[in-house]
């Protein structure tokens, strides 16, 4: 693994430079390793360590909420027990990745990317990283830059104003600024919040709290799963691990895209089934329809999956509760409610959201003029229109991220293979279709990507434009789809013919 001090002696110039080394930058890794030997790469991260998402989040019981199964990686099967997988499986899966396939010699941790320029001249990417160690900054170059910093925004989450914010006695806490030495054994905690974090800190912490309170201003859809997947782990016993997990990666999307087509379709009788089942998780006489019955469908914003229905466990043994109702002000003591009501709490867990931001921040710039994200449309859900041998992974919101990862990893390796082909340096969508019209990149309404869509690139009505969250019509758009397309334009270079993928390693 590179050391952070000799990065800038070593790290030069690559083919490609890719940006974050979670799961979206370990999956592209591979993928060049695999089906671009020759080709040079490195892959910098600003943290001290791999995993991204999944070695920043330390708070309690924090879990994948998608099966590993089709959140795994496609080349590596996923052969433990729990199909639901807490976070140190996660990252131990990753650490595994890494080291089979040698990708420890690319990795420059320690290290952000600030700004990137792109000379049409040179064909090339001017790239500025900051060395966090000292803060020393200086420039690599790279062929193709991509993104693989996911849309969150590492420095902080969100939290709304809350009035007296500064009378509570106790401590304040944001899932993604845990503590590691907050002790919450006996105590009384309240958080606040309703979403995937929420459902997840409510079991975890009332195994060692006195008692836990979810706070709710309104309800979310809380759907039960089996941590483990019978299915799953049934097959890996009697097939070769490539061979069960190549089947239960394709069940699993294959369901969980099902769900979302019945959810759309059928959303009244997919309501009511959600309530019976959390109705059976529950004491008779519970207040179902007061915490757990939506204003909206399924799916206008994500389920919550709880796994062997352990949020449920905890309300019923008591060591839990939900209250549905609005903040009006901290007080010393704990949260008055609009109702009247004040909950005592030692503890405040601000469970309100995360903050969004495109591609980790990276000032971009083409041929010295500023990239404004949101003046630009997305094409095939992987390339930003006018700016050239530019190309990031998002996952999916509706399906495991993995899923949508593979893909564009695998088209960007076939697109580089094309290129080289043709003697072409550059390729950049052009979006210069009249009849287009613009739309959000995601539609959903949730208020963390709301609060955020200003700040990325849009999609368009229709043709490579459209950003779909529908693994079966990406899998033919990128897997199988020619690479060619009248909205890409390739250049070749000024001699006319782009020399072969360096053989040395970054």
């Amino acid at each position: 693994m590179s050391g952070t001090a000799e990065v800038s002696r070593r790290l030069k110039h690559v083919d490609v430079l890719i940006v974050g080394a979670g799961i979206s930058g370990i999956d592209l890794g591979y993928h060049l390793k695999t089906k671009q030997p020759g080709r040079t790469f490195a892959l910098v991260d600003g943290r001290d360590a791999i995993g991204g998402t999944w070695d920043l989040f330390r708070y309690p019981g924090i879990r994948s909420d998608a099966d590993m199964q089709s959140f795994g990686f496609g080349f590596k099967p996923w052969t433990k027990d729990n199909a639901i997988a807490d976070a140190h499986e996660i990252l131990d899966y990753l650490h595994e990745a890494m080291a089979e396939n040698d990708l420890d010699q690319h990795l420059h941790l320690g290290h952000k990317v600030l700004r990137a320029d792109f000379s049409s001249d040179n064909a090339c990417w001017n790239v500025t990283l900051e060395r966090t160690s000292d803060g020393e900054q200086f420039d690599v170059t790279c062929d193709v830059l991509f993104s693989a910093a996911g849309y969150y925004d590492y420095a902080g989450g969100y939290t709304p104003r809350f009035e007296g914010r500064e009378d509570f006695h106790g401590p304040i806490v944001h899932p993604q600024q845990w503590p590691e030495d907050l002790d919450y054994t006996g105590k009384k905690v309240v958080v606040i919040g309703s979403g995937a974090t929420a459902v997840t800190l409510l079991p975890s912490m009332a195994e060692k709290a006195g008692h836990v309170t979810m706070l709710q201003r309104s309800p979310s859809y809380v759907l039960p799963v089996p941590r483990q997947d019978p299915i799953a782990n049934t097959l890996r016993r009697m097939l070769p691990d490539s061979v069960a997990y190549g089947i239960s990666r394709w069940l699993n999307a294959k369901r969980q895209s099902l769900i979302l087509a019945l959810s759309r379709r059928y959303p009244r009788q997919m309501r009511r089934l959600i309530r019976r089942l959390n109705a059976r998780a529950l004491p008779e006489g519970y207040a179902v329809d007061t915490h757990f019955n939506p204003r909206y469908n399924p799916w206008d914003q994500r389920l919550c999956v709880v796994p062997d229905s352990d949020m449920f466990k905890a309300i019923s043994s008591g060591a839990a509760s939900v209250v549905t109702d609005r903040i009006v002000r901290f007080t010393g003591r704990g949260i008055l409610l609009e109702s009247g009501t004040e909950l005592d709490a030692d503890i405040i867990v601000t469970a309100t959201g995360l903050n969004m931001l495109p591609f980790g921040g990276i000032a971009l710039h083409v041929d010295g003029q500023a990239v404004v994200l949101h003046d630009r449309l997305i094409f095939k859900s992987m390339m930003v229109s006018g700016v050239p041998n530019f190309a990031f992974a998002l996952g999916y919101t509706t399906n495991a991220w993995t899923l949508k990862v593979d893909l564009v990893a695998d088209h960007l390796c076939r697109l580089l293979a094309h290129m080289d082909r043709h003697g072409y340096a550059i390729v950049t969508p052009i979006a210069d279709d009249p009849t287009l019209t613009l739309r959000p990149f995601l539609e959903m309404d949730t208020a963390y990507i709301n609060r955020a869509m200003h700040l990325f690139p849009q999609q368009g009505s229709h043709g490579p434009w459209t950003v779909d969250q529908n693994y079966a019509l990406d899998r033919t758009r990128l897997r199988n789809d020619p690479i060619e397309d009248p909205a890409l334009k390739f250049t070749a270079t000024a001699v006319g013919t782009k020399a072969a993928p360096k053989a040395a390693a970054a």
